[in-house]
């Protein structure tokens, strides 16, 4: 059996926080705060098998459905959010981003279950690149053996407009063009092991 170290929830998204960019970014979660929740699990639970990703190489177990997400009590002067889902221990400790969206308008609070594991449609979203190149949800898929990794699902708000960066952009680029137009973030995080 491979070893993979657990981290606690709290732990990811202090790591996560104090990443290159995202220094001062208010990830606290106190009454009121700006939250991400999910209809299908609770922060640092096990992710259901359908939200795995399916088939390909690692020949995945899963059916590659994105979770449902709702957030609430967002910042003032928020024009658009991101969401990141990032695996920290996944590419054998290297990190791995299964998810990068922005440029989700203001006016949406939630994505449905499955919305997001097709490419953008009517401007639900901008998809950035995944660990595969897809702009896309793209689910968990551990090495067999591993402990359950965690999936930190982090929403970035920001007062760019929705349409303000091109697709295609990674993680680092995102950082890097919303630099300055942060306004918060906060994180649920899943866990998923395969045996």
């Amino acid at each position: 059996m491979k070893n993979v170290k657990l981290v606690s929830a709290a732990a990811v998204v202090a790591l996560f926080a104090i990443a290159p960019g995202f220094a001062g970014v208010d990830t606290a979660r106190a009454a009121g705060a700006f939250e991400i929740t999910s209809s299908a699990f609770k922060d640092n639970d096990v992710l259901d098998k359908k939200y795995a990703a399916k088939g390909g190489p690692r020949n995945c177990d899963g059916e590659n459905i994105s979770p449902p997400l709702q957030w609430s009590s967002v910042p003032a002067k928020t024009k658009s959010f991101a969401i990141l889902i990032h695996d920290a221990v996944g590419g054998h400790g290297l990190g791995i981003d299964h998810w990068v969206a922005y440029g989700i308008p203001a006016s949406t609070t939630s994505l449905a279950e499955g919305e997001v594991n097709k490419p953008p449609q009517n401007g639900n979203y901008v998809g950035g690149k995944n660990r595969i190149g897809k702009p896309f949800y793209f689910g968990p898929c551990p090495d067999v053996g591993d402990l359950p990794h965690h999936y930190e699902i982090m929403i970035v708000a920001t007062d760019l407009e929705p349409g303000a960066l091109a697709p295609g952009l990674d993680k680092q680029a995102f950082i890097k063009a919303t630099e300055g137009h942060r306004l918060g973030a906060t994180s649920i995080v899943g866990r998923y092991a395969r045996k």
